[in-house]
């Protein structure tokens, strides 16, 4: 459930909504971060569910000392009004038993509010890949059918590569088996995707093949790639300081070694 931090309920009618997915490496949730930070959006509320981990934390975009003691939660939700663009940030892991749950929830809020388009960032196991993955870009896109309809003509100039379908068991020389979509690692993707298919959503996956670790340049490559659809920065590719790094950021791989103990 959405619920709102200020007076009067937003409205995010024909707003583009990008979100990420809790997967391998947490690209989708970095990537989201230098959006957020970079465009010093607002808070306008947060979602409310028991599918998610529970935890609260200080303010991970805090500019100065007057917002660094605020209050934040594991799902919020953030606007830049003048570029229609609301962004869905999670920070905790969803409660396995309650992935379909939470997917649910998803979508139907996606479908109340009237979004345009959904953009969901996310990641997959690199060792996992198939011989043709492989092969060129670690990027790949789905897009469901409704979104489709009116963006072919874009992802085809950007020259994007589809996620592929790969056998649903290597190794075994089965004619009659339908490749199939598999994303290891990747969390609710795959189910996020299928429903928005499933309720005529539309609805865009953009994920990165990578490995867990420094994920800090795996989230500068896919918000770059974000961007060369969504144009929400000019160039920042060709310009690394255009992305704000977060200060919250400064404590990914914890507070540094005590000297107390040497």
């Amino acid at each position: 459930m959405f619920i709102s931090s200020q007076n009067t309920a937003p409205s995010f009618r024909g707003f583009t909504l990008v979100m990420p997915a809790v997967a391998v490496g947490n690209v989708g949730q970095l990537a989201v971060d230098l959006v957020v930070s970079t465009l010093n959006m607002s808070r306008v509320g947060f979602i409310h569910t028991d599918c998610l981990i529970p935890m609260a934390g200080n303010n991970p975009y805090t500019t100065c000392k007057e917002d660094a003691e605020e209050l934040h939660t594991p799902a919020e939700v953030y606007t830049a009004t003048e570029l229609k663009l609301a962004v869905l940030q999670i920070r905790a892991p969803i409660i396995q038993k309650k992935s379909k749950k939470f997917r649910q929830l998803l979508v139907s809020w996606i479908k109340t509010s009237g979004f345009s388009r959904t953009v969901v960032l996310s990641s997959s196991h690199a060792y996992q890949r198939d011989d043709q993955q492989l092969q060129g870009t670690p990027l790949r896109y789905l897009v469901t059918p409704s979104l489709l309809k009116g963006s072919a003509d874009a992802f085809k100039e950007l020259g994007w590569r589809e996620m592929e379908r790969v056998p649903a068991f290597p190794g075994l020389a089965d004619a009659d088996a339908e490749p199939c979509l598999c994303i290891p690692g990747g969390g609710i993707t795959k189910g996020l995707y299928s429903d928005s298919c499933a309720e005529d959503l539309p609805l865009a996956v953009l994920l990165l093949f990578c490995s867990e670790g420094d994920n800090i340049p795996d989230a500068f490559t896919l918000v770059n790639h974000v961007n060369d659809w969504l144009h929400l920065l000019d160039n920042p590719s060709k310009e690394h300081n255009k992305w704000k790094i977060p200060t919250s950021w400064s404590l990914l791989f914890g507070s540094g070694i005590p000297p107390a103990l040497f």
